[in-house]
């Protein structure tokens, strides 16, 4: 027995639930259009992931309700199609909620099966994460805990069970909807992506589907989402857990695939996943996108130094949003090296944005004859150093605030790890695009998109960052002479000590254990101690990797633990 199914990859927004709805019936008639019996939509795709403490306004919660009515009215004319809606659900199921304290909610991260203008079951999701950037306890019951049973609905002649996220990477939910009777798993999904994440969900899936001996169907959300970026890459896997299908990554499509349950096959389009540093890139550029686009901003402004970290920042920008809708200030110092100048100038020539110069010059001496009398006698420090950073931070917000545009900052993992920031100065602006990125990778990305036949803005095709921006010792520039590397271990050593310690949270013990010298190891971890109080303070910024500084990272300021 055949039938066909559609995987709808939106890129939807918290909280606009007409819009959303829109997508969602949007895709409802393409795909009855395309003769599917069955579309399934991402988890929360009614109201966009994570919706976070919306989730506690009963007017928020109301207003879902209400959209979902709308989808299964509207859709009420795809007569044989049964459309599976992610959305938060209050209330009973059926059953009487009693909760057993008053911190217990009554809510439930659920999928509802509407089909001839009516909703006809609703599955509310079992496992709840509550790690990494997840926090669902805060806000949903389990349908487990609730008393709720799985959810198993008919289409085509074949059963189709449902879970949610992080249902599938457990073996009990799925083994209840086969015990209900699915003959076909569904998998609605809202997993923020970071670096190997996709092949890690195919792995996992193919487990669950091998487990249960049913084939898996897997949609997913894609866009950017304040900190998080969704990847798409929907995909469905036969009864063996092979890959059969896969929707493209960090696009939105609506994927048709076909299921025989009686000879165990599924078949559809398989698109290839991108290398890691083509995914790092368009994780980035849609993040970008989606922030200033959903957000409302009509464009970009970025402080261009010179330096690969501004460079690399600008070439993400244009990719995401034109270079029309983006403006480079350099603003060179008594200390800013002709090539600096020279390079900056080079690279917003190639990709054609606006390119101002601005000396801060002038306000820097005026900040030292203020402070002269107070300064008198004490030798030149970082105060002098963040006095420039901090000029720039002021020019740049001026500008936003005049014309609306948003700052891009350019600070970069390592930066942000050991305080090698400007609280006020560089830290200063609205994204931080570039904030889970480490030094090594910058250099990494740089290399990669010079690789990339682009288009410039002279007609010619060729690399956009000029390769001295790359080759050059990295440095501020806030002092005659300055290198990264004075004040800083190697940027191969720094970054791999932080991967150890903040992302797997290794002990110093163990680090040095594995050959790092304990100066370096010991510094290292020092600075990323004492320079949370500045962390705390900066921009939100795109996560790429499994343990990034904002919702994954929350350690106390004040802390006197050194392990």
């Amino acid at each position: 027995m055949s039938v066909k199914v559609a995987l709808a990859q939106i890129n939807v927004t918290v909280g606009d639930l007409s819009g959303n709805a829109r997508k969602i019936i949007e895709a409802g008639r393409q795909a009855h259009a395309a003769g599917a019996q069955v579309l399934l939509t991402p988890e929360f795709g009614l109201c966009g992931y994570p919706p976070e403490d919306l989730l506690l306004r009963p007017a928020f919660m109301e207003a879902c309700e209400q959209a979902l009515q709308e989808i299964a009215a509207a859709l009420a004319d795809c007569t044989g199609l049964r459309v599976v809606v992610g959305h938060p659900h209050h209330g009973a199921v059926g059953h009487d909620l009693r909760t057993r304290s008053l911190s217990v909610p009554s809510r439930f991260n659920a999928a509802s099966v509407l089909a001839g203008g009516q909703v006809l079951q609703t599955y509310c999701k079992r496992e709840l994460p509550n790690y990494q950037v997840f926090d669902e306890r805060r806000y949903f019951r389990s349908g487990r805990d609730a008393g709720l049973d799985a959810v198993v609905f008919e289409a085509g002649g074949v059963r189709f069970g449902l879970c949610i996220c992080e249902d599938a990477w457990f073996a009990e939910p799925a083994c209840a909807a086969k015990a209900a009777g699915a003959q076909v798993l569904c998998v609605l999904n809202a997993s923020p992506f970071h670096l190997g994440k996709a092949e890690e969900r195919e792995i996992s899936m193919a487990e669950r589907a091998r487990d249960v001996g049913l084939p898996l169907l897997y949609t997913h959300l894609v866009g950017g989402q304040d900190e998080v970026v969704f990847d798409g890459a929907s995909f469905a896997l036969d009864a063996r857990g092979v890959l059969q299908a896969r929707a493209p990554m960090f696009e939105e499509a609506l994927s048709l695939v076909e299921i025989d349950v009686g000879a165990g096959t599924v078949h559809g389009a398989l698109a290839p996943l991108p290398e890691l540093e083509a995914q790092c890139w368009s994780a980035l550029v849609l993040g970008v996108r989606d922030y200033v686009g959903k957000n409302g901003f009509p464009g970009a402004l970025i402080g261009l130094s010179g330096g690969i970290d501004s460079a690399l920042v600008l070439a993400i920008a244009v990719d995401a949003l034109g270079a029309d809708k983006v403006r480079a200030v350099m603003m060179p110092s008594p200390y800013t090296a002709d090539i600096s100048w020279i390079d900056a100038r080079d690279m917003a020539e190639r990709l054609g944005v606006r390119y101002d110069e601005k000396s801060i010059l002038p306000m820097f001496e005026a900040f030292n004859q203020s402070l002269a009398e107070e300064f008198a006698g004490l030798p030149l420090d970082a105060t002098e150093e963040n006095i420039q950073a901090r000029i720039r931070g002021t020019l740049l917000m001026a500008l936003s605030n005049k014309f609306g545009s948003i700052v891009l900052t350019t600070g970069n993992k390592s930066e942000m790890a050991t305080g090698y920031c400007t609280l006020y100065g560089d830290m200063a602006g609205g994204f931080a695009v570039i904030k889970d990125v480490a030094k090594t990778l910058v250099f990494q990305l740089a290399r990669w998109k010079n690789r990339q036949p682009t288009r410039r803005a002279d007609g010619s095709v060729g690399p956009v960052i000029p390769e001295r921006i790359i080759t050059r010792p990295p440095s501020a520039e806030l002092r005659p002479d300055q290198k990264d590397q004075d004040s800083l271990p190697p940027y191969e050593v720094l970054d791999a000590i932080l991967a150890r310690y903040m992302e797997d949270d290794q002990s110093i013990a163990d680090i040095i254990a594995a050959g790092y010298s304990q100066a370096d190891v010991e510094r290292v971890t020092r600075l990323i101690k004492i320079n949370e109080y500045k962390r705390r303070q900066a921009p939100v910024g795109i996560r790429i990797t499994h343990r990034a500084f904002g919702r994954d990272w929350r350690y106390p300021i004040t802390s006197k633990f050194r392990a």
